[in-house]
């Protein structure tokens, strides 16, 4: 009998890395705290929204946190500039007073948002929606680079999900995987798939009405 690397324990997956930016430093220390804590690495910690950009680009996170209320540049400017240049996804904190900020930062690119004051427990959730959003993002782009289509794309994608997500109690990112190896299966395009779902419903599902 060789003992060999394969009875060995199982490498740990490498840890996300994270550049967070909140310009009150005691939220960032509990911020920083609460992520390394969840297993994730804060790589970079920046007090307004310029230099988080700064940092997003030169260290290429795989999340990047922001407040919506900094110096220099606010949080919405910021997540702009990273989410246009496909850098990271981008979760947004804002705090209760500034819910009508959130479709802005939306609309900017934030791919989720936590309001302060939030729990430990929250941020999982919220970092894990970002990073699903944002790949599916990414996958949409890499079949579509036409810029009118990838927009005609998502938004036939998005309700496709939503459709899915109803009739087959899946999860948004299930919704989109599932739109997804259907495409595959079939040899179509995520659109075409999704505009099907949209126009006829659910393969296999009874017709409503």
């Amino acid at each position: 009998m060789t003992e060999s690397a394969e009875t060995a324990p199982t490498a740990q997956p490498t840890p996300r890395t994270v550049v967070i930016a909140e310009d009150e430093t005691l939220i960032r220390m509990d911020l920083a705290e609460m992520l390394v804590e969840e297993g994730y690495d804060v790589v970079g910690q920046a007090g307004d929204g310029q230099r988080a950009i700064e940092l997003a680009e030169e260290l290429r996170p795989d999340l990047v946190i922001l407040d919506v209320k900094m110096p220099v540049l606010d949080g919405i400017a910021a997540a702009e500039a990273i989410a246009s240049r496909r850098i990271a996804p981008v979760v947004m904190l804002t705090a209760f007073s500034q819910r009508d900020l959130v479709e802005r930062a939306r609309e900017a690119g934030a791919m989720s948002y936590l309001v302060k004051p939030f729990s430990q427990s929250d941020l999982v959730p919220a970092i894990e929606m970002a990073l699903s959003r944002f790949a599916e993002i990414v996958q949409l782009e890499s079949e579509v680079t036409d810029l009118k289509e990838r927009l005609a794309t998502r938004k036939a994608v998005d309700r496709a999900k939503g459709i899915l997500q109803e009739e087959l109690s899946l999860s948004e990112s299930e919704a989109f995987r599932w739109i997804q190896k259907t495409a595959m299966d079939l040899r179509m395009s995520m659109r075409e798939v999704a505009e099907g779902v949209v126009t006829h419903g659910v393969p296999g599902q009874s017709a409503q009405g």
